[in-house]
C-alpha cells in the first residue's frame, strides 16, 4: 500500500504555487488538499493531524459527492472490471498534454499490472513521453506562467523553448529525436514498409545511444511499458505532430522519398478493427478517456463500424470512463453525455458510464492508484 503524501510525490507532477491555488474551491476537496499541503510544505494555517492511509482508503474516506464520488464511482467499477471476476479488457486514450504531465508514472505501472490493454493516443503523446525520457533535465518549468506577458513568451521562443502550461520543451530535443527517426523513415519509404507511429518510436527505446542517455527511470515510460507488454499503441492523426510535420517537411526536401513509410489512419483502424475482433469473444472491453479529440473519436467508432459496415455480430464497448474539462454544447462532441453514444451504437445502454469535468492530471493517477489498489 502507498501512503497519499508518498502517491503525490510520485504522480502529480505540477506546480505546487500554481494549482494548489486553483483546487482550494475545487470538487476534489478541502481535505484533498491539506494532504497536498503538508506533503509539499506549503505554508497553510491548517493544523490538524491527518492520519496515514493509503490512496484507495483515502478516496473511499473523503470522496463523497460532485466529481470526488464520479471519480470514486469510476475507480470502483474500472477495478472490478479488469479484475479476475469482470475479465474485461481496457482501451486507454490519451489527448492534451498528458505525456507532458508525466501521466506515465502512474500509467506505465497500470500496464505493467495488466490493468490496460490497449492505448490510443494523439501523436504529441507519443512523442512527448520520449521527449521526456530522454530531456527531462532540460525542460523548464514556470511557476507563475498566467503572468507571463508577451515579451516573456517571445524570450522562451528565441531561448528554444515551447511552452505547454507551466512546461517548456526544449527545441534541442525535438531535433536530437528527428536525427533518429529521419533514418528509421528513410529505410522504410525507400522498402514501401509501412509502419504504424508507435513503431517507429518502439525502434528508439532499443537505441542504446539513447538509452544511456535517459534522464529519468525507464519504468516511467508509459510507452516502454506498452513495448515491454505487447499493447497495441494506435496513433491516429500523426501529421498534428511536432514529428508528424518533421516528416512532412523531409518528403517535401526529397530527404523521404515518399509517405509510404507511416500508416495511414485508416490502415490503422483496420488495425483496431483486428485486435477488437480478436479480443471481444473472450473479454469484454472497455474504454478510459482521458480529455477528448481525436485520440478518443476514433478508436470509439471501431464498434459502429463493425457493426454497421462489416456486419459483424459483436458486442459494444461495456464500459465508458471520460476525464475532461469540456462541456456539453450544441454540436459539441467531446463534452457529450455518455449516453449520446448510445444511439450511435457505440455504448452498451446497461455500460457502467462515468463523465468527470476535472483536470486529468489529478484525477488521473487517483484513479488509477486505486485500480492498482494502492
Amino acid at each position: 500500500m502507498l501512503p497519499v503524501c508518498d502517491f503525490l510525490h510520485q504522480s502529480w507532477k505540477f506546480t505546487p504555487r500554481t494549482h494548489a491555488g486553483s483546487l482550494r474551491h475545487g470538487s476534489l476537496g478541502e481535505s484533498l488538499l491539506e494532504s497536498l499541503e503538508s506533503s509539499l510544505r506549503i505554508p497553510t494555517q491548517i493544523t490538524r493531524v491527518i492520519d496515514p492511509v493509503n490512496v484507495s482508503e483515502f478516496l473511499e474516506r473523503n470522496f463523497k459527492h460532485f466529481n470526488a464520488r464520479e471519480v470514486l464511482s469510476a475507480a470502483k467499477s474500472y477495478r472490478q472490471f479488469v479484475s479476475a471476476e469482470g475479465n474485461g479488457k481496457m482501451m486507454v486514450t490519451l489527448a492534451g498534454a498528458m505525456s507532458t504531465g508525466e501521466l506515465g508514472i502512474s500509467l506505465a505501472e497500470m500496464i505493467r499490472r495488466d490493468k490496460v490493454h490497449a492505448i490510443t493516443c494523439t501523436a504529441a503523446n507519443l512523442e512527448e513521453d520520449v521527449f521526456n525520457l530522454v530531456a527531462h533535465d532540460e525542460y523548464r518549468i514556470i511557476e507563475d506562467w498566467r503572468a507571463l506577458s508577451v515579451a516573456d513568451e517571445v524570450a522562451l521562443r528565441d531561448q528554444g523553448f515551447n511552452r505547454v502550461t507551466d512546461t517548456c520543451i526544449p527545441e534541442t530535443v525535438m531535433r536530437h529525436i528527428e536525427s533518429k527517426l529521419l533514418v528509421l523513415w528513410q529505410k522504410a519509404a525507400e522498402e514501401q514498409a509501412m509502419r504504424m507511429p508507435a513503431d517507429f518510436m518502439f525502434d528508439l527505446l532499443d537505441d542504446d545511444d539513447l538509452v544511456q542517455h535517459y534522464q529519468i527511470p525507464r519504468e516511467n515510460s508509459w510507452l516502454a511499458a506498452a513495448k515491454d507488454a505487447g499493447i497495441p499503441v494506435i496513433v491516429p492523426g500523426f501529421e498534428d505532430s511536432t514529428l508528424g510535420n518533421i516528416f512532412a517537411a523531409r518528403v517535401y526536401e526529397g530527404k523521404v522519398a515518399n509517405h509510404q513509410a507511416i500508416c495511414s489512419g485508416t490502415m490503422q483502424m483496420e488495425r483496431l478493427i483486428h485486435w477488437y475482433k480478436d479480443t471481444s469473444p473472450n473479454n469484454p472491453i472497455g474504454f478510459f478517456q482521458v480529455g477528448g479529440g481525436i485520440a478518443g473519436d476514433f478508436p470509439i467508432c471501431v464498434v459502429p463500424l463493425m457493426m454497421q459496415d462489416l456486419k459483424l455480430d459483436i458486442p459494444l464497448w461495456a464500459y465508458f470512463c471520460q476525464i475532461s474539462d469540456a462541456v456539453t454544447s450544441f454540436g459539441g462532441y467531446s463534452g457529450a453525455v455518455p449516453n449520446e453514444k448510445i444511439t450511435w451504437c457505440k455504448l452498451e445502454p446497461e455500460a457502467p458510464k462515468f463523465m468527470i469535468q476535472s483536470d486529468a492530471s489529478i484525477v488521473a493517477p487517483l484513479i488509477f492508484a486505486y485500480v492498482m489498489e494502492m
